[in-house]
């Protein structure tokens, strides 16, 4: 109704009793109409039923349609699969009945004998064993040249009197037998071992041989600090593997070179090393031990057999090995073979060498002039050569280790 001051629309009123007539009628209304509502969603939930069960068949025929599918991709792959191997089955028998032809016209054949074939193979061996045999005498030679090892002083045979032999040299420096060590200051010892192994590095490289005592340097890289020298894995033949302790192969700076008038008036048990061995100095004659041995191994693989009391001279048994006619023909590398460092028939044993290397030099022994220097002479100036009797090295037993 619209008031009719303001003219405006208000709400219109009723009383209780209209009000309880239109809550009665909606509530007929709203159970009328919830009736109509659950008969017609008992009819879509049995429509959607039966559209269920439509959809779960047609999802087992799509998924049915898709492993078919899969089958019949399978089995194309298949029947590529088993047409080439058909092909590749014919074509091996194809290769197969030209081979048994080839095999039977081949029997036909007069065929050369083995032996034939064999001695070419040999011969084409050993003249590829003749040319590296040949290289590596060649880089000896150089080697030699390079390192410049030469024996220097000596006496030749005079009156009846036997001659003695001189000195030899690496670099212009004198590597003395054992029993002259003591003569010599370690700067000089040394230079000179460090020359010796280089030189021995080189040389079993370029002839393939393998070495019983392996040397190493304290810097872990080769000819830089240190040397230190061990046994490497072999067998008990010769009794050095057992020696596979590092030993250094080098002397202390620490000692001092006697003074000249020292020199002159010396004891024959002077020395520049004390005749007191320490636990240093012994390890080092073991490791110069070492080192021998390794040089008369050396010797035995090219054919030079060096007895007990030449060990101690390792430059001339290296320029025997150098001259040697059998040198290059055997290596650890090539053929023919050689057997692991060492066979029973290299028969110088380690610990024989040890002994004689450790001792002491016999009471006679050489004094040199106040103006001796330790560096040696060149064999360019022989006038500069002084003549000297030899040391000689004995053992317990009062015979010689070394001349």
């Amino acid at each position: 109704m619209e008031c009719k001051n303001c003219e405006l629309r208000q709400r219109q009123f009723y009383c209780a009793s209209c009000l309880k007539t239109h809550v009665r009628d909606f509530r007929l209304q709203t159970q009328h109409f919830a009736s109509d509502r659950d008969e017609h969603i008992a009819k879509g939930t049995k429509a959607l039923t039966r559209i269920e069960v439509f959809r779960n068949d047609r999802a087992t025929v799509s998924t049915l349609q898709d492993h078919l599918k899969d089958l019949g991709q399978g089995l194309e792959k298949l029947k590529r699969s088993n047409d080439s191997k058909r092909e590749r089955l014919r074509l091996l028998r194809e290769q197969l009945a030209a081979r048994r032809r080839t095999l039977s016209a081949a029997k036909l054949l007069p065929s050369p004998p083995l032996d034939q074939t064999i001695s070419k193979e040999t011969q084409e061996l050993h003249a590829l064993s003749g040319a590296i045999t040949r290289a590596r005498i060649g880089l000896v030679q150089e080697l030699i040249e390079v390192f410049n090892i030469v024996e220097v002083g000596g006496r030749p045979p005079i009156g009846g009197r036997a001659g003695t032999k001189g000195e030899w040299t690496i670099g212009d420096l004198i590597l003395p037998v054992p029993g002259d060590i003591r003569r010599y200051p370690p700067d000089h010892i040394n230079a000179v071992i460090t020359h010796t192994i280089h030189f021995l590095g080189l040389l079993t490289f370029y002839l393939g041989v393998k070495l019983p005592f392996d040397i190493q340097w304290d810097q872990k890289r080769f000819a830089v600090g240190r040397p230190w020298i061990g046994a490497i894995k072999g067998t008990e033949s010769g009794g050095w593997s057992k020696w596979s302790k590092k030993q250094p192969l080098h002397l202390s700076s620490s000692s001092t070179m006697p003074s000249s008038a020292t020199a002159l008036s010396s004891s024959t048990s002077e020395s520049y090393i004390d005749a007191n061995e320490t636990a240093s100095e012994s390890s080092f004659t073991t490791a110069f031990a070492m080192l021998l041995y390794n040089v008369c191994y050396l010797a035995h693989t090219q054919s030079v057999e060096i007895p007990l009391s030449q060990a101690g001279d390792a430059l001339s048994n290296l320029w025997g090995i150098c001259c040697s006619p059998e040198l290059g023909r055997r290596s650890h590398q090539t053929v023919p073979p050689l057997p692991p460092p060492t066979s029973s028939s290299f028969s110088l044993d380690f610990a024989q060498l040890l002994q004689a290397t450790a001792a002491k030099p016999a009471a006679r022994a050489r004094i040199r002039p106040a103006t001796w220097s330790p560096m040696v002479r060149s064999p360019r100036h022989p006038e500069r050569i002084i003549e000297e009797d030899g040391w000689e090295m004995v053992d317990e037993a009062g015979e010689d280790a070394f001349s």
